[in-house]
């Protein structure tokens, strides 16, 4: 089973209907589909490569402190926790 629920007769079936309607061009048909979505692919990525940039320059005027210690990779160090007491299992007496 092919993800979104179609199935191998589907499959077959979806490829005769592509030989009937596009003959011999089908491997321009499908190079041209191919190149079109990955013009969508390089789209969405740079989309989202402005959104990422964006939201950081966001985050860097909302919180420098933090940011630029993220930057530096110089977090704070973490303050050791209080000692708890133990755990002790009860005795069998």
């Amino acid at each position: 089973m092919f993800p979104g629920g179609i199935g191998s007769f589907e499959m077959v079936l979806l490829g005769i209907v592509a030989v009937i309607l596009f003959g011999g061009r089908l491997p321009e048909v499908a190079r041209s589909l191919g190149q079109t979505y990955g013009q969508f692919r390089k789209g969405l990525d740079e989309l989202k490569s402005n959104f990422d940039q964006e939201m950081d320059l966001e985050l860097k005027d909302d919180y420098p402190a933090i940011t630029d210690a993220r930057e530096d990779n110089e977090l704070d160090e973490e303050e050791p926790l209080p000692d708890a007491p133990q755990f002790e299992p009860p005795s069998d007496d």
